[in-house]
């Protein structure tokens, strides 16, 4: 069992919440700082672009938009959301603090039907909806959630479906749309789809494994105003990577890609999904993602379901979690990137854990959005949507609780008993129930339905005992 610090002098959960709660209150972040935050639990990260951490004279800056679609400030060198999306040489930035960069702009949840919604039902608007338009796909990786392959999937949504659900979405709130797949670039109608969401006032971007970028296609992405794409990369090397992705080729034709998406322009993110086939390798991939200038690095926990079940006996024990967690948090300090890790929620105990131990204060000056944000969010602001309709917490998370070809997206996302059991952090069982830091965790609720059944049961990664928990051992002693 790894060391529990921080454990004697915890703070309680309800000043955790009472923190955050402030901090929201008196301005401390707009909603684009917490969307980026808020990368999806159980599916690639993608965030709305960041302002560049440096300089670099070489590189093309990726978009960054300004407030309500005005132009972003102009010492940035950054253009309008709604311009057209071009190489451009930014301005001299220093870096943001612990996290990364800080984020600018589109407000996702933000808008004027978000706000009435809550006012209304008094639950949050989802944030961002990470949308599997298609199942199709040209590689078939080891740890696919959707295992996914490539084919005609029978009954995914149509164009005019796809328009519909928007249309009802909207009328809630104003999400990031995280394009996904499968491998979305197969769907022959996806301009349509981004066209339509911009319209109606989202913010689509795209997780793809970039094999399919070319430079006509990159064209295609920045014309339809796409400012952001995630890509997976799981290894430093081709050998590696193109075993664990099932294609001989993929890892060159990723990397080019994503060199490709850089110079028209468009923010890259990328995304490594850590096993004990390359836990040891964290630090060679982000020093990868360093060096092709990309904007962002998301390392994700696996979750076993899927292809990801064959990885059961590939998944990390708790104690390593624990110290790939710990390294994250010292490798953001001096990140150029925005860094941050996914699908491990429990790492909002350990930023406060480490802070206190530094005699520091979880504040968004000195932590930026890891101090705005809490571990899972599935069912809170962030949902999934399948490729024939589902509507789940998460892309892991494997329960249907509704179907929008059935019900309204709004409706399900109001008055599902699940969503609205996983927004009540009281229903926590076990270790999760009785921890004082719940409030910025939470455990993973996806991962605790795969390990046990029961998705209000205790996160089964977390090596942590609640200073409760300890307490009652104490006295049991």
């Amino acid at each position: 069992m790894a060391d529990n610090v921080g454990n004697s002098d915890a703070r309680p959960d309800l000043e955790l919440e009472e923190e955050l709660a402030e901090a929201v209150e008196e301005g401390a972040t707009d909603e684009q700082q917490m969307a980026e935050a808020e990368a999806p639990c159980g599916m690639e990260g993608v965030a709305v672009p960041v302002r560049r951490p440096r300089a670099h004279p070489e590189h093309p800056s990726s978009l960054v938009l300004g407030a309500e679609g005005a132009p972003a400030e102009a010492s940035s060198g950054c253009r309008d959301a709604h311009a057209d999306v071009s190489p451009g040489h930014p301005a001299s930035v220093e870096r943001q603090r612990h996290g990364g960069a800080r984020s600018v702009g589109f407000r996702p949840g933000g808008g004027p039907q978000a706000i009435a919604y809550e006012e209304r039902t008094g639950i949050k608007a989802p944030r961002i909806i990470a949308w599997e338009i298609t199942r199709s796909c040209n590689l078939s990786c080891a740890h696919c959630r959707a295992a996914a392959e490539f084919g005609h999937y029978p009954g995914e949504l149509s164009l005019d479906r796809i328009k519909s659900v928007i249309d009802d979405i909207v009328t809630i709130t104003n999400p990031i749309i995280i394009l996904t797949g499968g491998e979305p670039l197969m769907r022959p109608d996806i301009w349509g789809i981004i066209d339509y969401a911009h319209e109606k006032g989202a913010m689509p971007v795209i997780g793809t494994n970039a094999t399919l970028i070319t430079d006509e296609i990159a064209a295609k992405i920045a014309e339809h105003k796409i400012p952001r794409i995630s890509v997976s990369v799981d290894f430093p090397t081709a050998d590696e990577h193109d075993g664990f992705r099932g294609q001989p080729g993929c890892f060159d034709r990723t990397i080019d890609g994503i060199k490709i998406a850089k110079r028209h322009g468009i923010g890259v993110q990328i995304n490594m999904t850590i096993t004990t086939l390359n836990a040891d390798k964290v630090a060679a991939v982000h020093d990868l993602a360093e060096s092709l200038d990309v904007d962002a690095f998301h390392i994700f926990m696996l979750v076993p379901t899927g292809r990801g079940e064959n990885l059961l006996d590939k998944e990390l024990p708790p104690e390593e979690y624990e110290r790939v967690l710990e390294w994250a948090y010292e490798r953001q300090k001096t990140s150029p990137l925005h860094f941050k890790p996914t699908d491990a929620p429990h790492y909002y105990r350990i930023i406060r854990q480490k802070a206190k131990a530094e005699g520091k204060k979880v504040t968004r000056e000195e932590y930026g959005l890891d101090a705005m944000t809490r571990g899972c969010l599935g069912g809170i602001t962030f949902c999934f949507i399948s490729h024939v309709g589902d509507v789940q917490p998460c892309g892991y998370f494997d329960m249907q609780l509704g179907n929008v070809k059935e019900r309204k997206f709004s409706d399900i996302w109001t008055n599902s008993k699940v969503f609205n059991e996983l927004r009540d952090y009281s229903l926590l069982k076990g270790k999760c129930g009785a921890c004082e830091y719940r409030a910025v965790c939470g455990g993973c609720r996806a991962r605790a339905l795969s390990v046990t059944g029961d998705y209000l049961a205790e996160e089964p990664y977390c090596v942590y005992v609640p200073r409760k928990r300890s307490a009652e051992c104490r006295d049991g002693e």
